[in-house]
């Protein structure tokens, strides 16, 4: 493996500083994030809007065909955000790609239904969700690079759980507390006929907010360190160094098959339990947005814990536990789920199954960083990350075509998990230790 190179900056951040980075890197994908939950709070509702509704689990796996769309189109938007944030810092691009998944989003509110403007509906959806990808993937440049690069080495594991998962539940909690904010406001046939368009022009209000927060932060002292190298010829030149030229293929590959997996265990457990909750277990839309609410709280705590072990034990002792412990758990906790029928019992199984989803992805962000010199670090991370969201997120498309009916549907759940769990353990144990190479 190549070790990145050191830079010493001369600018310090003070702990409060650090503590904002980590903080709006957190917010920033929280937001990103939210944006994206929306569609799978109300998959069901859009399977009906935008497309043939005959047939449940086709229609439903369309919807999830969008929704991989989305992950499609974030490499291309890693890619260039990705090259962008290297050359141009962080905090720009933060600040670029948060406007452009807003707006996005909250274009696909005033998109005509299958009924009214018949295969047009579903082609301006595909249209919208891929130009959201593009931004989604910038995203990913800024905010899983600028915090873990302005806070120390002892705690970036820490703060790869605080941003990743953190993050993640983060922005699934304000879905939440916006389906059931929405839900109670416009209540049953209403909701179905017209309210969800709300749900996707609340992604307008997230990215205003974030701009007003992203402008205050200060930029990644790594990146600066590195510019000023480069401002002396310190550095090496625009070009000189890429994931080709500088010998990253192989490490690219093994980040991309890790994102896969451990992303495809997120997408399998909190991606896919609101609709499971929906067509299996038929939660209520109160109940739902409560007990979902409720999961994003242990997915917090759970990916905060799982990258601060890593801290303790390194990366690779992390994802070898994460990875046995998902596939151990997950799959008998999908099967109890489909039995349970008290909203308690309804809501441990989910808690349990959000909080366990998470062990794997919350330490991904900062092995990532650690793989990659600053010079290609936004690039290679965007890459790696957005390139296994991408495949890992087509998990919830597959389920729905294996399971091709509602009763087969937990049982797939358990098999792809189990399968997922096997492949993520497999690439950790040949993952090399990466704990406290980034400089």
């Amino acid at each position: 493996m190549q070790t990145p190179p050191a830079h010493a900056s001369g600018l310090v951040l003070a702990p409060r500083q650090r503590a904002y980075a980590v903080a709006v890197s957190c917010l920033g994908w929280a937001f990103d994030l939210f944006d994206l939950f929306i569609l799978l709070y109300v998959a069901p509702i859009l399977a009906h809007a935008f497309f043939d509704s005959s047939n449940q689990m086709l229609s439903l796996a369309a919807v999830y065909g969008a929704f991989t769309a989305t992950l499609v189109m974030r490499p291309v938007g890693g890619y260039v955000f990705g090259h962008y944030s290297d050359r141009h810092g962080r905090k720009r691009t933060l600040v670029v790609a948060s406007v452009g998944v807003g707006f996005s989003t909250a274009l696909m509110g005033l998109i005509p239904t299958y009924q009214t403007i018949g295969i047009a509906a579903p082609l301006v959806f595909l249209l919208l969700r891929l130009v959201q990808g593009v931004f989604m993937g910038g995203m990913v440049a800024a905010t899983h690079t600028l915090g873990t690069e302005s806070i120390g080495p002892a705690h970036r594991g820490l703060a790869s759980g605080i941003i990743s998962g953190g993050g993640s539940g983060i922005g699934k909690l304000f879905a939440s507390l916006v389906f059931v904010l929405v839900s109670a406001l416009i209540p049953g046939p209403d909701f179905a006929q017209w309210g969800w368009r709300v749900m996707f022009f609340s992604g307008l209000a997230s990215s205003l907010l974030g701009l007003f927060v992203f402008t205050r932060l200060q930029e990644s002292p790594l990146w600066v360190a590195l510019a000023a190298e480069r401002k002396h010829g310190q550095a090496p030149r625009r070009g000189s160094l890429s994931l080709i030229r500088g010998g990253f293929v192989g490490v690219t590959l093994g980040c991309v098959l890790l994102t896969l997996t451990g992303g495809g265990s997120s997408y399998l457990t909190s991606g896919y339990l609101p609709t499971f909750l929906k067509i299996v277990n038929h939660v209520p839309h109160t109940e739902l947005g409560l007990i979902l609410s409720g999961s994003a709280l242990c997915v917090i705590v759970a990916s905060v814990l799982s990258g601060a072990l890593t801290d303790r034990i390194g990366r690779r002792r992390g994802m070898l536990l994460s990875g046995a412990v998902s596939l151990v758990t997950i799959p008998p906790l999908y099967l109890g789920l489909s039995d349970a029928h008290g909203v308690g019992a309804i809501a441990f199984y989910t808690a349990a199954l959000s909080a366990i989803g998470t062990f794997c992805y919350a330490p991904l962000l900062i092995v990532l960083n650690e793989r990659f010199p600053t010079e290609i670090r936004s690039t290679g991370t965007a890459i790696s990350w957005n390139i296994g969201f991408a495949i890992g997120g087509s998990m919830p498309t597959l389920v729905s075509l294996l399971a091709n009916q509602v009763g087969t549907l937990p049982m797939t759940l358990a098999a792809v998990n189990a399968a997922v769990s096997l492949v993520y353990l497999a690439t950790a144990l040949f993952t090399p230790e990466t704990k406290g190479v980034m400089r």
